[in-house]
C-alpha cells in the first residue's frame, strides 16, 4: 500500500542550470516546513507569491542559500490534492539540492519518482489515464505527441470509456432486474434489445481499438531503415529526410560501414531514420560486419525504405532484394529521378516512389507515403483517443468480452452467462482509468516518471 501521511519534497524542474528552479513540497506539513525554511512567524497565505530568504541552518546565523519566491496551493485545490508549496529559486543545482536537504531536516521525505502524480491519482484529482498522460506530455518530442497527451489529460479518453461503461452498466442493471423477478415472467430487456445494444458497443470498441493500433505509433515512435545495394544513394536520401548533411556521400561504394541514426518528425510520428551499409557480398571484414548490422537494423525496423537507382538498369542484387520482402513493412524508393530513367516502375511488383535525393524532388511525396505505410492513413487531423499499448490491450479485452456476451444472447443463453461476460468487459474498461488498479500496476506506471513530478 502507498502512504500519503508524510510530506514529500523534490526538485520539480529538469536537472541542470537555468534561470529558475523549483522545489516542490506536498503533504500536511508542507506549509509548516516552508515557514521554517523562510523563518516566518505566520503560515504562507494561499495562492499568493511570497518573497523570502532561505538559510543553510536554523536560526539567524546560517549562510543565505538563496532569495526565493514561495507559493502555497491549499488542499484540495492543488495538483496533488494536498497542501503544496512551490519554492522558486535560481536554477543552480547545488542551491536547489541544499533547499531540498534543508526541507528534509525539517521533516520532509525525498519523493519517489512520480510520487506527486501518484498522490494526485490516489486523492482523486486525476485518473490513471490522465496520470499516464502527464508522463507522455513531459516526454513528447513532436507536436502531435503533445496534443495526444493533452487530450488524454483533459479527459477525452476517460469520457469515451465512461460512456461505454455506462451503457454496459445500464444493460446489466436490466438483466439483473429480470433475474430478480423471475416469477413475474417479465423481461426488462428483450434479446433483440440486448443484441442491438451490444452490437452498438462492439462498434464503438472496434473504432477505439482501430484508432489505437494506429495511435501507438504516435506515442512509441517508429524506426525507418534505409536499405539497398551500395551506391544507390541511401546516404543522400538519409540526408534529404533529416534535412542536414549527416551522412558522408561519395561515389565510392561501401562508404557507410556502421549504422547512422537521426530522429525526425514525420507528420507527428517521432521517427528514427537509420542509414545502413549497402547490401552486397564482400570480403572486407569491416564492411561485412556493416552488412550484418544493416540486416539486423532492417529486421527491427517499423518500415524499410528499399532504395533502387532509377538511372541504371536493375541488377541481379536489386532483384534479390525486391524478392526478399520479409515480414517488415516496405516502401520501394526509386532514387535519382533528376537523371534519365533507365527503367520504368511498371517493371516492379510493388509500388515505387520516384525521388531525387540530390535535388529534393519527390521527398514530400515520399514522406506522405511513409506516414500512410506506417499508420494505414495519410495522417491525423486530430490525435486518436488511444495511443498507449496498455489501454489498447484492455480495450481489445473488453471488446472480446462484449462479443462473447453477444454470442451468448444469440445462442439463447441465460442472463447469468451474459452478465458474466459484461462484468468482464467492465473490469477491463475500469482498469484503463484505474478504478481497478493493483499496486503492482501503479508501481510500474509511476516508476517511469522523473522525481519531482
Amino acid at each position: 500500500m502507498f502512504s500519503t501521511s508524510d510530506t514529500i519534497v523534490a526538485i520539480a524542474t529538469p536537472h541542470g542550470r537555468g534561470g529558475i528552479g523549483v522545489v516542490r513540497l506536498s503533504g500536511r506539513d508542507a506549509n509548516r516546513i516552508a515557514g521554517l525554511l523562510l523563518r516566518r512567524r505566520t503560515p504562507l497565505p494561499p495562492r499568493r507569491a511570497t518573497f523570502g530568504v532561505i538559510r543553510s541552518a536554523a536560526g539567524g546565523n546560517g549562510r543565505i542559500l538563496d532569495e526565493v519566491v514561495a507559493t502555497y496551493f491549499q488542499a484540495p485545490r492543488s495538483y496533488t490534492g494536498e497542501d503544496v508549496i512551490e519554492i522558486a529559486a535560481h536554477g543552480s543545482p547545488p542551491v536547489l539540492q541544499e533547499i531540498v536537504e534543508a526541507a528534509m531536516r525539517h521533516g520532509a521525505r525525498l519523493a519517489e519518482p512520480g510520487e506527486f502524480t501518484l498522490r494526485a491519482y490516489l486523492n482523486g484529482r486525476i485518473d490513471l489515464v490522465q496520470a499516464e498522460a502527464v508522463a507522455d506530455l513531459i516526454e513528447a518530442v513532436t507536436p502531435l505527441q503533445a496534443r495526444a497527451a493533452v487530450d488524454q489529460l483533459q479527459g477525452t479518453l476517460t469520457s469515451t470509456i465512461g460512456g461505454i461503461d455506462g451503457q454496459l452498466f445500464d444493460l446489466m442493471a436490466r438483466l439483473e432486474a429480470s433475474l430478480d423477478f423471475p416469477e413475474e415472467g417479465f423481461h426488462f430487456v428483450t434479446p433483440e434489445e440486448a443484441r442491438g445494444e451490444l452490437e452498438a458497443v462492439v462498434g464503438q470498441l472496434d473504432r477505439l481499438v482501430g484508432e489505437g493500433r494506429r495511435g501507438r505509433m504516435i506515442r512509441e515512435g517508429a524506426t525507418i531503415a534505409i536499405a539497398g545495394r551500395p551506391n544507390v544513394g541511401k546516404s543522400s536520401l538519409f540526408n534529404a529526410l533529416v534535412g542536414a548533411e549527416r551522412a558522408i556521400v561519395t561515389s565510392q561504394p561501401g562508404t557507410t560501414r556502421d549504422a547512422l541514426t537521426e530522429r525526425i518528425d514525420l507528420d507527428g510520428v517521432a521517427a528514427t531514420v537509420v542509414d545502413t551499409a549497402g547490401l552486397r557480398e564482400t570480403g572486407d571484414v569491416v564492411e561485412r560486419e556493416g552488412v550484418r548490422r544493416a540486416r539486423e537494423a532492417q529486421g527491427a525496423a517499423s518500415l524499410v525504405l528499399l532504395v533502387l537507382d532509377g538511372s541504371r538498369p536493375l541488377t541481379a542484387d536489386d532483384r534479390v532484394l525486391l524478392a526478399d520482402a520479409g515480414s517488415t513493412a516496405r516502401l520501394v524508393v526509386i532514387n535519382k529521378s533528376d537523371l534519365p530513367a533507365a527503367w520504368s516502375e511498371e517493371t516492379l511488383a510493388a509500388d515505387g516512389v520516384r525521388v531525387s535525393a540530390r535535388t529534393g524532388e519527390g521527398i514530400a511525396t515520399l514522406r506522405r507515403r511513409m506516414v500512410e505505410r506506417l499508420t494505414g492513413a495519410d495522417g491525423w487531423e486530430d490525435p486518436p483517443a488511444i495511443t498507449n499499448i496498455r489501454h489498447l490491450a484492455l480495450a481489445e479485452e473488453a471488446g472480446a468480452a462484449v462479443r462473447r456476451a453477444l454470442d451468448a444472447v444469440d445462442a439463447g443463453a441465460t442472463e447469468e452467462v451474459v452478465l458474466a461476460e459484461l462484468g468482464a468487459a467492465r473490469e477491463a474498461l475500469e482498469a484503463i482509468t484505474g478504478r481497478r488498479a493493483p499496486d503492482e500496476l501503479l508501481h510500474h506506471i509511476f516508476a517511469r516518471f522523473c522525481i519531482g513530478k
